[in-house]
């Protein structure tokens, strides 16, 4: 991690009480785009800002309740907001710069891509203590920790239950990822980690879509039609699986960066007649786990985005009380919140649970 000014703690509660005086109330110090605003007990609390990528996606709707109860519990001050859509830099660059300005103990994030790093960086340099959550910034170090998935397992988890599934059957892929536009680790990580488990060499595995386009896999042969983006939307895995298809009308194995993606590619697929089809997908979320018992995708990996956000609320609390910071899984430049394969088909040696015990814990 990189060295950071000292521990702001008394700095930053004095300039949260002298905003709580003048306005006379917590949400004038700081509050989400839907006019939510958090708060806990106590006499001093810690004002924190939670900046989502949007307000939309299943996934960040689930970070956002998760914050607001862990908010509730640790006398946290917590401020909501989000980019318009996914990938969107300069909406999340304005809330950190409010974050800043309100001189509040830190800010929670899932980055929108790089184009936010400079904003995070200077919130450091003014004292704040920063955690990325779900997406890992590049460098890691642009923020001082992150709880997340190991991305890269969860897509190979999923591409060893495709392989296992094709039995060595020809694989004609599509890989409908997050952008074409901008570099972002969750998705070259969930992309490459699938390929990886499929036993497809990947190259760069920093880089989406430079593997060999045929090939061998670990069991048989494969064709990759396309790698084209969704922005994690329902309607953009349609858009990309209509485009793949155009290409390719055989293709018989769909990757999806997420399970909105999944929902729209399914949908483009049944109006192609293609009922067929292997989709595979990252998330877990109680749709998603329902979308697995329903047959309609195959095998997904199962994060949990509340206990993400339940982690950094603690963790800066913890932070502006003592200076205590937190620390990354051995091995790895972040803190792994765990990923669990949810399937109805289980292949021998990839160990998943069925999609009744997802159903348990789907996003907890």
């Amino acid at each position: 991690m990189k060295t950071r000014p000292a521990r702001p703690a008394a700095r930053l509660s004095a300039a949260f009480l002298t905003c709580l005086a003048a306005a006379g109330s917590l949400t004038a110090c700081g509050g989400d785009s839907t006019g939510t605003t958090g708060s806990g007990g106590g006499d001093e609390q810690v004002a924190v800002s939670l900046i989502t990528k949007d307000s939309t996606n299943p996934f960040f709707v689930a970070m956002q309740e998760g914050a607001k109860a862990e908010a509730e519990k640790s006398g946290v001050e917590l401020t909501i907001g989000a980019g318009k859509e996914d990938g969107d830099e300069q909406g999340q660059v304005q809330l950190i710069e409010n974050a800043i300005a309100a001189g509040q103990a830190g800010i929670i994030i899932t980055p929108n891509g790089p184009g936010v790093n400079s904003a995070i960086e200077k919130a450091r340099e003014a004292g704040l203590y920063v955690i990325a959550l779900d997406t890992p910034p590049d460098p890691a170090d642009t923020v001082d920790i992150t709880f997340a998935t190991d991305n890269f397992k969860a897509g190979q988890l999923i591409g060893e239950w495709t392989k296992g599934r094709l039995a060595g059957a020809p694989a004609t892929i599509a890989l409908l990822d997050l952008f074409n536009d901008k570099v972002v680790s969750v998705d070259y990580d969930r992309d490459q980690g699938f390929l990886t488990g499929m036993g497809i060499d990947t190259a760069d595995e920093r880089r989406n879509g430079d593997e060999a386009p045929t090939g061998n896999y670990d069991g048989g042969t494969y064709t990759i039609v396309c790698n084209e983006p969704t922005q994690g939307a329902e309607d953009g895995g349609r858009t990309a699986m209509e485009n793949c298809l155009s290409r390719n009308p055989d293709i018989n194995v769909v990757y999806t960066i997420n399970e909105p993606a999944a929902t729209g590619a399914h949908n483009a697929l049944e109006a192609a007649g293609r009922t067929d089809v292997l989709i595979v997908s990252v998330d877990g979320g109680c749709d998603g786990v329902s979308q697995v018992t329903d047959g309609v995708i195959g095998a997904t990996s199962q994060q949990y985005p509340l206990k993400m956000a339940e982690l950094g609320v603690q963790a800066i609390a913890k932070y502006a009380q003592d200076g205590t910071e937190p620390t990354t899984s051995p091995g790895l430049d972040f803190y792994d919140t765990g990923v669990a394969l949810v399937t109805d088909q289980p292949v021998d040696g990839v160990e998943s649970i069925t999609s009744a015990e997802g159903s348990k814990v789907c996003w907890g």
